[in-house]
Parts: C-alpha cells; structure tokens; sequence
C-alpha cells in the first residue's frame, strides 16, 4: 500500500511553524444560547457505554499538498489539539484548502464506572476499551526536492482492537505508540468511505458509519481514510468508527431544547415569486374539503379537521387515497393553497449513534405543478408531466448533541438531496438560514437559480428555479412537533401522520402521447426520438400519482440520501 508521488508543499495559511495554530475553525454568525437545561445535550461529552467522548473542533497543521502538475486543490492534514486531561487522540482530520476550516474528531477515555454493562465487560474479558497500538504502517509519502515530505501512518492494532483513525507525520520517524489508542473490536462499527477529499494519485475521503439512521449504533470519529486506490462503498475499510452501547440516548434533547433548537436554527422557506401551488396547513386542506376515497367504490367522504377517519397504519396498499374537493371551483382554490396556515411539521430523531439530533422539517402542499423543460435556450412547459395532488417535501437540520452547534441542513431534491455545512449556508437574520423552494415542485436548495434535473449529456432536463420572493414561512415560529419517538409518549403523533397511503389519485397517461406535443417544438438539435426523452428523466415525471406521507418515506427511520 505504500507509495510516494511529488507535491508542492506549504506550511498553508501564512508559512506556520510547526505548532502554530492555522485559524479558528468556521463560526455561526451568532454565539450559541444557553440552552435549557437537562439530560445530556450541550454538555460537551457523552457516553457511549465503555466510552466517553469529546469533540475537538481545534487543529494544527501537520502537512499539506498540491500536485506537482496541474491545477488540483491542495489538501491539509491537521492533530487535534486542547485534548483534555485523560482522553486519548483516535486519529487526525483532513478537508480541502479551498473550504473554511470546518469539522471535528472525537477523543475516547475509558469509564470505568459503568454498571450496566457488567454483562458485556464480562463477555469482553476484561480487556480495556483502548490500548495502544502495536506499531505502525506507512501507507504513504509523499516528497519533493523543493518541499517538505509528508507521511501518512496507520495504526496497527493489538488482537482484538480496531484502529479508528490515521496519523500524519511531516518526518520519516515512526509516531510513538502513545499518540493514538485503538479501541476493542466490539465497542467498534464497519464504515464505509463518503465525500471525496482529494484524489491526487493518492485518494482521500471522509469516512462514515455503513448504517445509519435512527436505529443506527455507529458513531462518526470525524477522521479520514486513505488508500492508493479508488475504494468504493462496499469496500471494508482498514479502520473504523465507534459503537454507541448506552442504550439511554442521554444524549438527545429534551422537549424544552427541541424548541429552543428550532427557534434558533429554523429556517426561512422562501418560496418563488411566480409560484402557483402556495403551501397550507394540513388542517387547512382538511377543512376545505379533501376527500378520501376507498378503492371500488365511487363515492368519497369528507375528511375532518383532524383525519381521525384516515385509516391508520398497514403499508401503501393502494386500497385508500386523498383527493381534491369534487365541486371545480373549490379545486382550484384548494391547489394554490394557503400560505398564512402553513406551517412545517417537525420530526426529531437520534442520528449518529445519538451524537447529533436530526430535525426533520416537512412543508405540505395541496398541489404540485407542471414541469418545465429546458432544451438549450429554450423552455417548454411541459403541461401535466409532473402534476399531482398534495406535495410533500422537506428539508432536515444536522445538530451536535455535543454543545448544540448547527452541524449541516440537508436540501431533500425530488428522490434525492443533498447535505449543506453549515459554513455553505445563507443566513437571513442570526443563527437561522434560507431554504428556497423551487418553483411548482418544491425541491429544497440553499441558494437561489435555476437547477436542472435531467441529462448534462445532452443538455436537456427539467428546470427547477428558486429565487426570494414575498412568500415564505419562517420554521423558526411557524412550526408543529408531530413526533420525537425517542422522548416516548411526550409527543402525540397526529392522526394524519399514521395514514400510510397516497395523498392523491394516481392518473395514468400515455408518456408517449404528451411528449409527441411536445418534439415538434423542440430545436432541431433536441429532437431524439421519443424513447430517447423518456430515458431523460424518472419515471415519476410520467402520469400523475400523490405522493405518501412523510412516515411512509425511507428517510422517516433511516438516514438522509447522500
């Protein structure tokens, strides 16, 4: 695995000696508020069972690189430093230059106190959480006649013991064996690599754990992983990530600092200037006259304020579904929706092995419009493709159980998305950032413009545009916990969110049928065959179908995409 290439070497950021200090990391444009008290939140460590962890958020440069040739983006390597008393480095932190310092890795010490896992100290055999390793692997180097050399070391781990990070040294010398512990194989998770960080001749990632999601154990160390050939998700890595075996969650936020969290990280929803199909509160889509209908028979009935006639539970079997009021009139009321009931409906639930809180943020819509199509410079509404009753989307905010810092939002785009840091964000007033929802679908995006889904290759695809206007709800006061499963029977689930069907009918038509309207007014240079646009875009695009509920979704219990 070893292997050396020629960088340029720079001490970054003003020529720092060794045990400078390269800058303050990345910092919310408000200082973070006392926050309620209670149980473990914002209280700086937590306890993952054998295990207590810090968050270090401060680094020092050990090395940094740009290829020799070309135009690549130098990468610096950093240790963590203020590491307090008693607890051990489990490997240093890497991120591109051209990004605020912006992360964090995790230091471990053993507890030695823990009562409740008597059973598996016992299974363990008594053998320590965290050892030293037994010595090290070089796996890279990297060196040029003009600049200094870098060298990447992995721990290798006693029997038993897992390394769960990388070391960087600016010297040949082999690092002593008390710079780093390896911890007990069981109190550890397989992870898996995310996130390219640089792919100079020698590739470097972001690690992260294999399962995730609510249920998910493993715990992020925050360190990177390297390797002198591409690796792939499925990939078993060389190190890995931590074990959360407090079942106790002590970590997560209470009710009080669920709300103090929403009120000073929510976000504005800006919504587009030119948008139709405006959002509502679901009470008031009930209230103004949605229908439910059973499948066989033709009439539908009344839906109450509060869906407790919505059947509840099962799974999407297409036996039930919502409609729009009957009477045209009212339709067409009820699509362009309400803006002053709107309000985002709140999910809250462990992430990370329970060392940050995820707050899963829904908008309703009573309608979802047609889409555009872009070919070149042209723009072709695209006339139903792309319409359906109701519209749910969301957007989600990453927060450190840690001290209560704004980690990341992820930006849910249609069947995909993607995670924004914090240091990527825009801020309207504070703490509290800009979401923009896109123009008659309601894709969630950071920063205002045009975002086209569909194919580069061609240079085709669906236009999703976003953009500040007059229309916005603020989810910093206009908002609804409707459920926190962890907290127990602290919240009550409305009856709504157990209705595990469609939102909509689903109205089929020939995909092929609309697109012949549309060819002909294409430019010449657009005009494939008919089977050709089809592969353009998802298979959602065509024929009309509501979309479930936000329970129903994948991201409900497992981890966001990305």
């Amino acid at each position: 695995m070893l292997g050396c290439d020629c960088f340029y070497w720079s001490k970054s950021f003003n020529e720092l000696h060794e045990h400078d200090l390269v800058h303050q990391p990345f910092s919310l444009p408000s200082p973070l508020p006392q926050w309620p008290q209670g149980n473990g939140f914002a209280t700086g460590r937590i306890c993952l069972g054998e295990l207590e962890v810090a968050q270090i958020t401060t680094f020092e440069s050990v090395w940094s690189c740009t290829r020799s040739r070309g135009k690549s983006k130098g990468t610096t390597f950093y240790r963590p430093v203020g590491i307090p008393d008693g607890f051990f480095c489990l490997g240093h932190y890497c991120q591109s230059d051209d990004l605020p310092l912006r992360g964090f890795v995790l230091v471990a010490r053993e507890v030695n106190d823990v009562v409740a896992d008597a059973v598996h100290r016992q299974e363990s055999l008594d053998l320590p959480a965290l050892k030293k390793p037994c010595n090290y692997s070089l796996v890279w180097c990297a060196d040029s006649q003009h600049h200094g050399p870098g060298y990447i070391w992995l721990p290798n781990p006693p029997i038993g013991y897992r390394a769960t990070g990388f070391l960087v040294t600016d010297t040949p010398v082999e690092p002593s064996v008390d710079d780093i512990r390896c911890v007990r194989f069981d109190l550890t998770e397989t992870c898996e690599a995310c996130d390219l960080i640089s792919d100079n001749d020698f590739w470097v990632w972001n690690s992260r754990p294999c399962i995730r999601g609510m249920f998910g154990k493993g715990v992020s160390v925050g360190t990177f992983f390297c390797s002198s050939y591409v690796t792939t998700k499925d990939d078993i890595l060389t190190t890995t990530c931590l074990r959360n075996r407090d079942p106790t969650l002590h970590a997560m936020p209470n009710l009080d600092q669920i709300h103090a969290i929403i009120q000073q990280y929510g976000p504005t929803l800006y919504f587009h200037p030119d948008e139709i199909y405006l959002p509502s509160s679901v009470e008031w889509f009930f209230d103004n006259g949605a229908l439910l209908y059973k499948d066989g028979k033709s009439d539908a009935q009344r839906i109450d304020l509060k869906g407790s006639l919505l059947p509840k539970g099962g799974f999407n079997d297409g036996k039930f579904w919502i409609d729009l009021p009957s009477n045209d009139e009212k339709r067409d009321r009820v699509k362009r929706g309400n803006l002053e009931s709107a309000e985002l409906y709140v999910h809250v639930k462990p992430a990370l092995g329970g060392t940050f809180t995820d707050i899963a943020m829904w908008i309703f819509c009573p309608f979802n419009g047609p889409a555009t199509l872009k070919a070149g410079l042209a723009n072709i509404s695209l006339n139903r493709v792309g319409e359906h009753v109701s519209d749910w989307e969301h957007f989600t905010l990453r927060v450190s159980n840690f001290n209560g810092e704004l980690s990341s939002i992820y930006c849910s785009e249609h069947s995909g998305g993607r995670w924004v840091d914090a240091s990527n964000l825009e801020y309207i007033t504070g703490n509290k950032a800009i979401v923009y929802a896109s123009k008659y679908g309601h894709a969630s995006y950071a920063h205002p413009g045009t975002y086209i889904l569909g194919s580069s290759k061609f240079g085709m695809g669906v236009r999703n545009d976003v953009e500040k206007s007059q229309f916005f709800v603020d989810s910093s006061t206009k908002y609804k916990i409707i459920s926190a499963e962890y907290l127990g029977d602290v919240i009550e689930e409305p009856c709504w969110l157990q209705f595990m069907r469609e939102w909509g009918p689903t109205v089929t038509y020939d995909a092929y049928s609309e697109l012949d309207k549309i060819m002909n007014r294409l430019p010449v240079f657009f005009r494939f065959s008919v089977e050709n646009v089809l592969d353009l875009f998802p298979t959602e695009l065509y024929g009309e179908e509501g979309p479930t509920g936000p329970k129903e979704k994948d991201n409900w219990f497992g981890d966001e995409r990305w």
